[in-house]
């Protein structure tokens, strides 16, 4: 059973997701909240995922409140209006786990918890590619490694993008690096922003992807 917890302030929308949970046999709404600090007040998780508006009134900075979320220990699915990079990048560098516009339907949102649960990440800005599909996929990127790409394609030049990590500018040159040899290394040639940028927009149309442990 995944225990799910929702910040989100539109009624409307609250309704339809308590009604949607009740026909899913594995997924159980625990808790909603209008806002981060009465989530991170609640006392009845731990919750398996966090699915968070990126709109909410009281706390407007998704990033921001993927960072408090993320810090607290929890898992964080943002879901939003947005299919711009530019503005989904921020918030998978806080750490998100995944992010899911509002044009996918239900079934896709059950899919991208169940895959978050079981350790993945789940970036798409379209329709899901379906199991099976041609496709190479993306490679597993640690956490550092996906922070920091998400950083420098949302605008960032890499010794910002290395601040906002909390890590050295030669440490971010270094996990750049292996991003882009990773991405060579199953044949998606990358060598500049323009091309992560790309490759990323091309990946968030795609499924669940693993990361690997940070070694």
């Amino acid at each position: 059973m995944i225990e799910l917890a929702v910040i989100e302030d539109n009624r409307l929308l609250i309704d339809g997701l308590r009604a949607w949970a009740q026909t899913v046999p594995d997924i159980h709404l625990a808790v909603v909240t209008a806002t981060v600090d009465e989530l991170l007040r609640d006392l009845s998780g731990p919750h398996d995922v966090v699915l968070l508006s990126s709109s909410l009134r009281a706390d407007p900075d998704p990033a921001a409140n993927v960072r408090r979320l993320v810090g607290a220990g929890h898992r964080v699915l943002i879901i939003d209006g947005s299919a711009d990079i530019s503005m989904v990048a921020p918030s998978l560098a806080a750490g998100a786990h995944g992010y899911l516009t509002r044009d996918h339907d239900t079934a896709a949102l059950a899919r991208t918890l169940r895959g978050i649960v079981s350790g993945g990440t789940s970036w798409s800005l379209g329709p899901t590619r379906a199991p099976g599909a041609s496709g190479v996929g993306r490679p597993p990127l640690s956490e550092r490694e996906h922070g920091i790409l998400m950083a420098y394609v949302s605008g960032l030049t890499l010794d910002s993008a290395a601040r906002r990590l909390g890590i050295s500018p030669e440490t971010a040159r270094t996990y750049l690096k292996r991003v882009k040899a990773k991405y060579r290394r199953i044949g998606l040639p990358v060598y500049t922003k323009l091309d992560l940028a790309r490759q990323v927009r091309a990946d968030c149309t795609e499924g669940t992807s693993q990361k690997t442990q940070e070694g």
